[in-house]
């Protein structure tokens, strides 16, 4: 039972780590921005449940999913790592890209899916770190794994809902200085991400 909780204590980190909740927020904002409260509520419910499906499917099932469409962990890298980079770059920038959200009569809630679901939460780096972890796991240990995930999405989720909140707690003027810090880390992770995609793929 102590390796079971030392291995779901590994588990939590490693995921933690990956999707940190708060350093998603300046992200939803950005997104969200100028929509009601309700609709950003139900971008934050559909972007972590799909973020969650996606992750569950690649954890029970993933080296059969990239067989099947012959995908490689090194061309999900350097798509994943373009896109959050653009993303990174345009927050830095203070404005709006063709992935954040347009007017509001033309606003997109597609944005639920990509970016928030995939690649910012169920990006390369998370679903990796949960087909490593699967690799030799039995039944139990997978269970904890599936279960820790889900606490981690929950996590994001009220992040999400409460980032409002957040904003006035840190304040609007010393959050559009995180937003800016937070575009640099993110454009600086997409490029990471993307240099290791292209390693990966060359064998350097």
């Amino acid at each position: 039972m102590e390796n079971y909780w030392s291995f779901a204590l590994t588990v939590f980190m490693a995921f933690f780590a990956i999707m940190n909740p708060l350093v998603n927020i300046p992200i939803f904002v950005k997104l969200t921005e100028g929509i009601s409260e309700k609709r950003k509520k139900g971008i934050a419910k559909t972007a972590n449940v799909v973020a969650f499906l996606i992750v569950l499917a690649f954890i029970v099932a993933g080296k059969y999913i990239f067989e099947i469409f012959g995908l490689t962990i090194p061309s999900f890298k350097v798509f994943g790592g373009v896109l959050i980079f653009y993303i990174g770059f345009d927050m830095l920038q203070s404005k709006k890209s063709a992935v954040h959200l347009k007017d509001k009569p033309a606003f997109d809630e597609s944005i639920a899916i990509s970016p928030l679901a995939i690649p910012i939460m169920a990006g390369p780096g998370t679903i990796v770190t949960g087909m490593n972890f699967v690799v030799n796991a039995n039944i139990i240990q997978v269970l904890i794994i599936i279960l820790i995930f889900a606490l981690i999405i929950f996590f994001t989720y009220l992040a999400f809902i409460y980032s409002n909140l957040i904003v006035r707690l840190v304040g609007e003027n010393n959050f559009v200085i995180i937003g800016k810090i937070m575009g640099i880390i993110i454009g600086v992770l997409g490029a990471n991400m993307l240099i290791g995609g292209i390693k990966l793929a060359f064998n350097v």
